[in-house]
């Protein structure tokens, strides 16, 4: 009896979190569907009386979210795609391979875990300017997969450490080379760490404010998170497209890590265990 006291007790706590944790999202698109008088005064919570699907339409279209949106996808996932690539391989060189200056250069990556993004502002400013990189995606690319490297390399290096050598023994005794190897034993095995990578920097490359506004002055290559505070500018009056813009930059952070949730998980767990 008791047993099942503290079962139900166990889902009812975890049903009110849940409903804690999900109300934001529920308030975010309900107030993006709303005018300004319910969304102060006689409908804060409930469902819209008329659903304006017009807000989206406003915040697409003239608010040129469509634009930025477009912009986040390209410097996003180059970001991704640039810090996947270039970890992976520092990752294998640095735990696979024997080389003069291994541990210096692993300790000079792992420096970058401590330098704090403000304090590079200026001086990659003034790298991007001498470079007439400015206004540009690669403005943002760049410095994104810089500070991203650090933490997938050590993601990765963890991973990799794991990895039996028998297995790349054996793949060179039936011929694999280098690039053989890191392709086809290597690669297939570091799926969790590179979901995780790969969550952790579309987080902060969707999300990232400080570098965008510094950056990029033109607003054709304006990315979601500058495009937001521009448009609370320009709509003070009018809060349904703001909401709206809202619900545009949040939703594909819900549905990337409900797609890697799951590897995450395994990576996170394996991380447990090794510790």
């Amino acid at each position: 009896m008791s047993k099942k006291i503290k079962s139900t007790g166990l889902y009812g706590a975890l049903v009110l979190w849940a409903i804690v944790n999900l109300f934001p999202i529920y308030w975010m698109f309900t107030f993006s569907l709303k005018d300004n008088s319910e969304i102060f005064g006689s409908n804060v919570l409930g469902l819209p009386k008329d659903w304006l699907w017009s807000n989206y339409a406003e915040a697409l279209g003239k608010g040129n979210m469509a634009l930025y949106f477009f912009n986040s996808i390209i410097v996003t996932f180059l970001t991704i795609a640039l810090t996947l690539l270039c970890s992976l391989m520092a990752a294998y060189a640095l735990t696979r391979m024997e080389w003069r200056g291994r541990r210096t250069v692993r300790n000079i990556f792992m420096l970058g875990l401590t330098v704090p993004i403000h304090a590079a502002i200026l001086p990659v400013f003034i790298m991007l300017r001498s470079f007439k990189m400015t206004n540009s995606y690669q403005a943002l690319i760049l410095p994104y997969t810089a500070f991203a490297l650090a933490m997938a390399i050590m993601i990765c290096q963890s991973f990799t450490e794991n990895i039996p050598r028998e297995l790349e023994e054996a793949a060179c005794i039936d011929g694999c080379g280098v690039y053989g190897i890191f392709c086809r034993i290597i690669l297939p095995l570091m799926k969790p760490a590179l979901s995780t990578i790969a969550i952790f920097t579309f987080l902060q490359a969707w999300n990232e404010l400080m570098f965008a506004v510094i950056f990029i002055s033109d607003s054709r290559y304006r990315t979601l998170s500058v495009g937001i505070q521009t448009l609370s500018g320009a709509y003070t009056t009018k809060w349904g497209p703001i909401g709206a813009a809202l619900v545009i930059a949040t939703f594909p952070t819900l549905i990337a890590y409900g797609f890697l949730g799951k590897e995450i998980q395994k990576s996170l767990l394996a991380g447990a265990i090794k510790g």
